[in-house]
């Protein structure tokens, strides 16, 4: 297994939209990376003054769908999206299998 973990670090006068985020955003990665290999979504709202405004654990069946999913021509919408939900910049962790 091969997890992806995206936060998002919150700044100052940063916004972040919970619900587009958990109703639409976390659909759209699991509509679009799932025929690579997806396996799963587990979304993280810290609670109060944590300096992260969501985290999520994406896991894959190994890396190999990591990259094919990276690799998707469905991975443009997805990173499109986030300008809907976000003026954060996403950090991304790769965890190998």
């Amino acid at each position: 297994m091969a997890t992806i973990l995206v936060r998002y670090p919150r700044h100052d006068g940063a916004s972040f939209d919970a619900d587009y985020y958990a109703s639409t955003h976390v659909p759209l990665v699991e509509k679009a990376w799932g025929p690579h290999g997806l396996t799963g979504a587990e979304v993280l709202f810290p609670h109060g003054d944590q300096p992260d405004a969501a985290m999520v654990l994406l896991r894959f069946r190994d890396q190999a769908a990591v990259d094919a999913a990276m690799a998707s021509p469905e991975t443009a919408e997805v990173m499109g999206d986030v300008a809907k939900f976000t003026d954060i910049t996403p950090a991304l962790y790769r965890a190998g299998d």
